[in-house]
């Protein structure tokens, strides 16, 4: 009896010391992740800060965009000071790698080089771009679209997603994305706005009811999983070969582009 016991007891504190080194290399392992992320996204800030200091503007949009891109750069460095997260840091990148596409269009505009192409950023390639100048009225505000720099549409904007709504790549009139972006979120009229704006554009491949459906956030991307892994027609008798009722379209709003995408492997220093 007293064997077993003492059996109990050598197991019992085996266990616990299993346990305890388990969840200490589990925290190393995340501690290690939030550092390369916090490296990571320092690496781009300092770039972008080195553009936004030693760069002016010489016309208004270079000036705006280069204005937007050094309020991207205050936000980076400020959410990277406080991050804690491997998220948190992820975000401060996004910031800084948005601000550096606010000194390309700046760059470019002023006939500068701008510089290896950046890695896109979360949502850029389903939110499409401007390809076509066009003017609307909506709540008693005029708004231009313009695929190029012009003294009327001096605000840039890369593309991407903002409140969890797609925004295409392009120069605009005024930031008509400016406030949900402060607020996190679109007014009720934002639809239409979007509609009217967008709807037949040939760099825009979705309409108003995409757009409020999150088309930015995966959704193209889910359809395109979606058929995938239907499997081949031919073998559409066979249920066994239907590909799993697991894998219809997962991720269907799964941040798209968002994640895995910056290798890092680009150099704008001066």
């Amino acid at each position: 009896m007293e064997l077993l016991l003492l059996l109990l007891i050598l197991g019992g504190g085996a266990a616990y010391f299993m346990n305890r080194n388990n969840k200490n290399r589990a925290a190393e392992v995340e501690q290690t992740r939030l550092e390369d992320a916090q490296a990571d996204a320092r690496r781009w800030i300092e770039r972008l800060g080195s553009q936004v200091l030693t760069i002016a503007g010489n016309d208004a949009a270079s000036t705006q965009a280069i204005a937007d891109a050094s309020e991207r750069y205050n936000a980076a460095a400020s959410a990277i000071s406080q991050a804690q997260t491997v998220k948190q840091a992820e975000l401060a990148r996004e910031s800084a790698l948005e601000g550096l596409h606010y000194m390309n269009a700046a760059r470019e505009i002023m006939g500068m080089t701008p510089g290896p192409e950046l890695p896109p950023l979360e949502g850029q390639r389903n939110a499409g771009k401007v390809t076509e100048r066009r003017t609307i009225e909506h709540e008693g505000q005029t708004i231009t679209a313009s695929p190029v720099a012009t003294d009327q549409t001096p605000n840039y904007y890369p593309g991407g997603n903002v409140a969890g709504r797609p925004v295409p790549a392009g120069w605009y009139s005024r930031p008509w994305w400016a406030d949900a972006m402060a607020t996190g979120m679109w007014t009720a009229t934002s639809m239409m706005m979007f509609s009217m704006m967008f709807s037949g554009m040939a760099g825009v491949g979705y309409g108003g009811d995409a757009w409020a459906s999150g088309y930015g956030e995966g959704y193209e991307e889910g359809l395109a999983a979606g058929g995938e892994d239907m499997g081949d027609a031919g073998d559409m008798g066979d249920t066994g070969d239907m590909g799993g009722g697991e894998d219809m379209g997962g991720g269907f709003f799964d941040g798209g582009d968002g994640g895995g995408l910056f290798d890092g492997g680009f150099d704008f220093d001066f």
